[in-house]
This record gives C-alpha cells, structure tokens and sequence, in this order.
C-alpha cells in the first residue's frame, strides 16, 4: 500500500470534470487540495473512511474559473490556513505562497511551485515526507495525457501563457519518475485541452505518453496545446474574480422553498426566468411558456452558467422525486444564489397555467426535415448526419436567427437538444422537434453513412 492508498482520497465531481482531494494528516487533521464550495464530498468521504477530520489546510492550486472554492468556508467552519498564491491577490485572510515556499502540515510539507499557464498565478503543490517527493497537486498546469487550456485569460493571451505552460510541464518533468501526479482538471472538464480519460497518473508515465511532453520545441507544444482549444462555458468570465474576493459564508445547508402558482408570476413579472429542470420527456409533453429546460444530471451546473444570468431569480420546475438538495448545491458552487425556490409542474397544470409542448421523434420519423446538430465541434466533426446545420449549444441564444424553421434538433443523446429547442422555441422558433437520440441512431435506421468533418 502507498501514500495514496492510505492518506489520499480524490473526490471526483463528474459534471465539472474535476477532482479535488482530501489528505489525512493522520491526527485528526486533514488536508484539502482545489475543493468545491460544495463541501459534501469532502464530509462524505471523511465519513465513508471512518475518519473524524478538522480540515486545516485548504489549498487552492489557482484562481478557479469553473466552480466556487470552498476555502472560504472551511476556513470558517474549520479554522482552516488557506494555502493560496500571493500573486493571486485574493481579498480573504490566507497564506500567500511564492514559488518555493514550504508549508509544515505537521509530518509533511507541502512546497509551492510556480506553473504559470493556465492561469497567471498558478501554483503546483509538491507533497513530500522528509527529502522524499510523494506526488504533486498540479492543478491546471500538467493533466494527464495533457495540459490544462491557457485562453481563459482571454484569446490575446492564450499563446503567452501557452508558452508559460511549456515552462511550467517542463520542470514538472524534471521530478523523478515514480512521483505520483494529482491534477484537478480531467476527463469531462471544459478547462482541459484536451480531455483525458484518466484522473491521476505519474511523472515517468506522462514523460512516456503525453504528446505535449513530447513536443520537441516550445513552437511545436504551442501549435498543439492551442489547436486543442474548444469552447468553455460563458461563467467562466466571471467565477477567478469571485474567487479573488472569496464566496459568501453559507450559514446553514440550503434549500429550496416550494412555490405556489401565484408566486412564481409575481416573480416572473420581476423579471425572475424559469429554468425547467424534469426529464426530458416530460419537458416535451407540456412546459411552462418561455422555460428553459435543463434536465437535473451531473452536467446540470456546466449549462445552467453557460445560458444563464447570475445576477436574476431562477424558478425552477420540478418533477415529483427529484433531488432538490442537489439542484441547489449545482447552482451554489458556480455562483448561482438568487433562488426563490421551485414549482411543482403538477401545481402549474392544476391552475390551468398555459403550456408549450415540443414533439419528440424517434430517428426512423425524421423524413426531409431539416436538422440542426447542437454538439461540440470536435462531436461534430466525428461524424454527423449529412445536410445538417452546426451550431453549438453554447452559441445558440446568440444564433438562434441562423437556426433552420421547423427543425429536427440533436445532441448525443437528447438532453442537449431539448435545451436548445428551449432556447429556440422562446426565440419565437415554431413546430420544433426534438431527436430522440442521436446521430448513431439515425445512421442505423437509415442505412446511411454519417458525415466526418463539419
């Protein structure tokens, strides 16, 4: 058994794509590396270990533009020593570390390297016990089987701080092989470029496999790191500040008051958007006019901040059964805090309210309609239905006048596709459907090759 097998739990938020970790200090204490505002992770997998843990370091490797820290809060609910880069400037007690400082966690020493690139401020923690090198928290700097996107700065700096990032996974790469690598961006993460598979890996490992790594001069990484670039969620602008001035306190587990039909068109009238959280299928069969639908899953948060405001109050329509307390902490963790509470659609049908519908289609049903395909370019470009239209989920609320009338629209799977027909029907798009699948099923029920490229 190693380190990590003893003191090292990963807490993986599978819709942001990103993985925090819990270290035991092994007296009671613990160590948190890049954990979320959503701090139920972190409890649960104290719990699950039989561990009874004060967090008293909490560490952030950079400024997050994808979630909320907890830092904050477990500073308050813990006592923790925030462990934060100086030149991060954040506006909350902390510890602000340079490159090269060490910090004694009691056993342990947690030495700060400078890796600039993803971010200007950004830091690798390198974990040791004594001389010995245990692993390091590499945060957005080297990922596995990449590096983490340097754009987010804006596109005018994305190629200086790709080749701050060259720098920063060079010297990385100078640690000894069997150093283990515990990155906090991965599989599913919209700041990694590209996205790997894997959470954590090795140094000898990425030396071996990662093309990055491999690139023979820093002109060539750059044209690589670069040509991986896709789009990123538009709440990324807006989160690093928020985490500069610190999240709000929350003083008590949140949850979400339940609405009356009255109430929720006072505050639509306020200016308040309603956000449509039920399956898909019972989103297509009658919604409230004008809702946006976002079904509840793990990639809920990622498209809540994409198509949404932060600063108007979100009603949300609820399907008996679902998990409000997840819901909220969704919305939490990436700033969302203006929320009056949730309307059972039961409760909007029994009042008469009017409602829209959006016809669901199976793949052998789509005929001569026009299609419009919503994925990612990269999805896209792997295969997609002949003649169809391209315009990114993302991108829509900005396009929806370049959208074809009356169209068949599709994802991967259908959950994409139903907010984009959201977005188009409350545009003023008519007679819109909505693939029940995706383009793998088209060919399949067509006999048809599908379309690389896009």
């Amino acid at each position: 058994m190693g380190f990590a097998d003893d003191h090292l739990i990963p807490l993986v938020d599978e819709g942001l794509g990103n993985s925090a970790y819990l270290v035991d200090l092994g007296d009671g204490r613990a160590l948190t590396v890049d954990a979320s505002r959503d701090l139920r992770a972190v409890r649960a997998a104290a719990e699950r270990h039989g561990l009874t843990l004060t967090v008293a370091f909490a560490a952030d490797t950079h400024l997050h533009a994808d979630f909320l820290s907890g830092s904050v809060q477990l500073a308050h609910d813990d006592g923790a020593a925030v462990l934060a880069s100086a030149a991060g400037h954040r506006a909350f007690p902390h510890q602000g570390l340079g490159d090269g400082d060490e910090v004694d966690l009691g056993g342990l020493t947690l030495r700060a390297l400078a890796t600039p690139g993803h971010t200007d401020e950004h830091l690798s923690f390198l974990l040791l016990d004594g001389a010995r090198e245990l692993g390091v928290f590499t945060g957005g700097s080297l990922i596995v089987g990449s590096a983490a996107r340097t754009d987010l700065l804006g596109g005018d700096r994305a190629e200086e701080l790709a080749r701050a990032q060259y720098r920063s996974l060079r010297r990385l790469a100078e640690l000894p092989d069997p150093v283990a690598v515990w990155p906090t961006h991965g599989a599913g993460s919209f700041c990694s470029a590209p996205p790997g598979a894997e959470r954590t890996t090795t140094i000898g490992d990425q030396r071996r496999s990662n093309q990055l790594l491999a690139a023979p001069d820093e002109d060539t990484f750059v044209r690589q790191l670069l040509g991986g670039l896709g789009s990123y969620p538009a709440y990324f602008a807006r989160l690093a500040e928020a985490n500069r001035r610190g999240p709000a306190v929350l003083g008590s587990a949140p949850g979400l008051a339940a609405l009356t039909v009255a109430e929720v068109r006072r505050l639509l009238g306020e200016g308040a958007q309603v956000v449509d959280v039920r399956p898909v299928a019972d989103f297509a069969a009658g919604h409230v006019p004008g809702a946006l639908a976002i079904p509840l899953r793990d990639q809920f948060a990622t498209w809540l901040g994409w198509l949404l405001p932060d600063d108007v109050p979100l009603v949300f329509v609820t399907a008996p059964g679902q998990d409000l307390t997840e819901l909220t902490w969704q919305a939490l963790k990436i700033g969302y805090e203006r929320l009056p509470g949730h309307l059972p659609m039961a409760a909007w049908t029994a009042d008469g309210g009017e409602q829209q519908r959006v016809e669901l289609l199976t793949a052998d049903r789509l005929a001569d309609r026009p299609v419009l395909d919503v994925r990612q370019r990269a999805e896209r470009g792997a295969g997609h239905i002949p003649g169809s239209v391209g315009i990114e989920l993302g991108e829509l609320p900005a396009r929806t006048g370049e959208a074809p009338g009356g169209a068949v629209v599709h994802c991967g799977r259908g959950l994409r596709a139903m907010t984009a027909a959201s977005v188009l029907q409350r545009a003023g798009h008519q007679d819109l459907a909505v693939l029940d699948g995706g383009p793998a099923d088209w060919a399949e029920a067509t006999g048809r090759p599908l379309q690389e490229g896009t």
